[in-house]
């Protein structure tokens, strides 16, 4: 049974009581000073466009130093051996709505806090562990909520997909609201194409909210490898009673337009193809953006000829009706997992002599796509160039990929023997001695039977944490990987066979030497500010740190750079305070200057990785920033950042 919720709104009464009392006193004493307003963060991106970007400037460059740790929460989540479970890493960005605020769990729990103070006002327990564990490899993780607000009742509602269902709150008790869905729950699995195994049909980030429609995507292990796998169609339900308003095919059915672009009838059989990162959504054009992923499998598609729409695509829908308005392939036939990984960004920038409405895609491969929101007309032009070939009996490789140009790449892209590292003559030696064993060549040489190397690797370049643009300068910032990893052609289902696991889904793909060290030179990651306005590279730094590596025996009296950069796939905030605030995969949380990279502030997290996007927002006078930490395990904690108060 779900956890019972708490009641929390005398509480909060009780302490707005106390405030105002205090208040009263300084008035009394030296005359009336209106405190800040309260700023809220609304949605997971920070908007519904997913700028990522907050006007407070109560923390700015002058005493971002001076930010302490406000409070902690931890979800004292842990393995339960009798449902054969154990939570992922702690992803989550939490929303703050009317001075609430509201988060997942790694194991899907929707948790309300107190936001000045961290103090749990109710949990709502899913039990998305009743049917076992997930299947990608990594444990439960889950990244946000989603908030709808009733116009009739003006109640707050709370929104989450929890593995194969879609689950409403009240947000003021935790309690699922009997009218949506069957007592607060509609189960996703209901009107897909053909059956699926519930165990295999996961969600992972939140839903979007679009008036009166809530509107999900999902997600698929990229180990489920078998004939009719889980489908990826994206849906829209009814906020008020569950109802299915609509549903876009992500792999067009026959008769639907696209399905040339699958031959032998794969359109019939293939799955994935899903939407598994967050969506944004134009709510005053009403469009809603997909960033579509690969289809089954993500490194043989044999069994899928073709250019394979809408796999590896932006794609527009109108987000009333889901028709589609418009879309774009970034990758044909993909066969690296270079799913566009990140929420689409809906900026509005200067190109041409004109302020032109955008939306700007980024990809693990490091290139940066920009359309035109309401047309799909690309910004710069894109040109489709020729690649390798495949030597793989049975993969058709396409034989062009597209390449957008007018903006910088974002990471090094291919791999040669130049890259080999060079920490140490002895590393050096063993590093090419690796790499002349695989597969080497420039971007989209396709997985071999030898093993072939990809850089960047399959967490990218740019990830699910995408970007944070500066609508006051027209400046994106994000934080990339650089490390490169060795695929196969995952054969499992050449013939069609029953599910099964490819070689690439095993907990380590990364290029490692036996010394645990990466086979190519540092920096493995880089924080990058992208001027959108003049497309060009502002400055590019290299970001975070990998202590393992620095104290490493193999390494010892070497000098090492100031920062090797710390491999991660969340995302940072940009403000009007000057800074970007990010974690990134280190065990600190960093405060950078906006003009220059420089960090201005830097917390220790002690061995707790930075593995959230953070957000920021005002309460009770204060701004605060807050970040996810740590996992799997219970020493998972979302930590609050504040200025002393004056």
């Amino acid at each position: 049974m779900p956890h019972a919720p708490t009641p929390y709104a005398s509480r909060r009464l009780a302490a707005r009581s106390i405030l105002l009392a205090v208040a009263l006193s300084a008035w009394s004493q030296t005359g009336w000073a209106a405190a800040p307003a309260a700023v809220d963060w609304p949605t997971y991106g920070g908007d519904p466009g997913g700028m990522k970007y907050s006007a407070l400037a109560d923390i700015d460059r002058s005493n971002v130093a001076g930010l302490k740790l406000a409070w902690r929460w931890t979800t004292g989540e842990g393995p339960l051996p009798e449902h054969g479970t154990s939570p992922g890493i702690f992803e989550a960005t939490p929303v703050v709505v009317d001075g609430v605020m509201y988060l997942s769990t790694p194991y899907n729990r929707v948790v309300a806090l107190d936001p000045a103070s961290g103090h749990e006002l109710w949990s709502y327990d899913p039990r998305a562990y009743d049917d076992g564990q997930v299947p990608n490899g990594m444990g439960f993780v889950h990244r946000g909520i989603a908030t709808w607000r009733d116009a009739r009742s003006h109640a707050l509602r709370i929104l989450i997909n929890s593995r194969y269902r879609l689950i409403e709150l009240d947000a003021k008790t935790g309690r699922p609201v009997e009218g949506f869905g069957e007592h607060g729950v509609v189960n996703l699995l209901a009107g897909l194409q053909w059956q699926v195994d519930p165990r295999h049909y996961t969600n992972t980030s939140p839903p979007v909210v679009y008036r009166n429609l809530v509107i999900v995507g999902n997600g698929v292990a990229d180990r489920l490898i078998y004939r009719k796998d889980p489908p990826g169609d994206v849906r829209a339900y009814d906020a008020r009673t569950g109802r299915m308003a609509w549903t876009f095919h992500t792999v067009p059915r026959d008769g639907e337009p696209g399905t040339e672009t699958w031959t032998n009838g794969a359109n019939r059989h293939t799955g994935h193809t899903n939407v598994w990162t967050p969506m944004s959504i134009d709510t005053a054009r009403g469009l809603l953006y997909l960033p579509v992923s690969t289809p089954s499998n993500d490194f043989y598609g044999g069994n899928r000829p073709g250019a394979n729409l809408y796999g590896d695509s932006l794609v527009c829908l109108d987000a009333a009706t889901g028709r589609r308005r418009w879309h774009y392939q970034l990758v044909h036939h993909g066969l690296w997992d270079y799913d566009p990984p990140a929420p689409p960004s809906l900026v509005t920038l200067e190109h041409g002599g004109k302020r032109v409405d955008a939306v700007v895609q980024l990809t693990k491969q490091g290139l940066v796509f920009a359309f035109d929101r309401s047309t799909g007309r690309p910004l710069w032009p894109i040109e489709e160039r020729p690649v390798p070939p495949s030597d793989v009996a049975g993969e058709q490789a396409w034989p062009t990929q597209p390449f957008p140009t007018g903006l910088p790449v974002l990471v090094p892209q291919g791999v040669s023997l130049d890259d080999a590292t060079d920490l140490t003559p002895a590393l050096h030696e063993e590093a090419l001695a690796v790499l002349r064993q695989l597969k080497l060549g420039p971007m989209y040489t396709p997985p071999s039977l030898r093993g072939t190397v990809v850089r960047p690797g399959i967490i990218g370049g740019a990830d699910w944490g995408g970007g944070a643009f500066d609508p006051r300068s027209g400046v994106l910032y994000v934080k990339v990987n650089d490390n490169a990893e060795i695929v196969y052609p995952d054969l499992t289902d050449a013939e069609g066979n029953v599910p099964d696991v490819g070689p690439n889904d095993s907990s380590e793909v990364s290029l490692l030497l036996r010394h645990r060290v990466p086979a190519l030179k540092p920096p493995y990651a880089y924080l990058d500010a992208l001027d959108l306005n003049h497309g060009r590279m502002l400055w590019q730094v290299p970001f975070g740190d990998n202590e393992a590596i620095r104290r490493h025996s193999a390494l010892k009296g070497v000098a090492l750079p100031p920062a090797l950069g710390a491999v991660g796939t969340a995302g940072v905030i940009v403000t009007a305070g000057g800074l970007v605030f990010a974690g990134g995969g280190d065990t600190a949380f960093h405060a950078v200057d906006t003009r220059t990279g420089r960090d201005l502030w830097r917390y220790s997290t002690d061995e707790l990785k930075t593995t959230g996007t953070p957000m920021t927002y005002r309460v009770d006078g204060r701004q605060y920033v807050v970040i996810a930490v740590g996992g799997p395990g219970p020493g998972a904690a979302l930590l609050a950042f504040a200025l002393e108060p004056r």
